[in-house]
């Protein structure tokens, strides 16, 4: 398993659209707000990281809900390329 943390900006008057939208349906995926910054963290399972999200990009309700919530992002200028989110490297764990 592999723990994710990421990190983007949401727009400031779309703060509360943003956060009712995620109040449903979110399994195993929790996104923080701090201001203007969210932060998200999930753990994935898999075993092709790159093809799991290749088929989800191309999954329509997933599709139909990025043109919801991208409209209320501002994506941060060090992200990967390709990338919506920056990916934020873990650096401490413990259970």
């Amino acid at each position: 398993m592999r723990r994710y943390g990421q990190r983007i900006r949401v727009l400031p008057d779309r703060i509360e659209g943003y956060e009712r939208l995620h109040r449903s349906n979110i399994r195993n995926y929790t996104i923080f707000r701090h201001g203007t910054d969210l932060f998200a963290y999930f753990e994935y399972v898999g075993d092709d990281f790159a093809a799991d999200m290749a088929a989800m990009a191309a999954d329509e309700t997933t599709r139909r809900w990025w043109t919801l919530t991208d409209a209320m992002q501002e994506p941060l200028p060090d992200r990967g390329p390709g990338a919506w989110w920056t990916t934020i490297d873990e650096v401490f764990h413990t259970d």
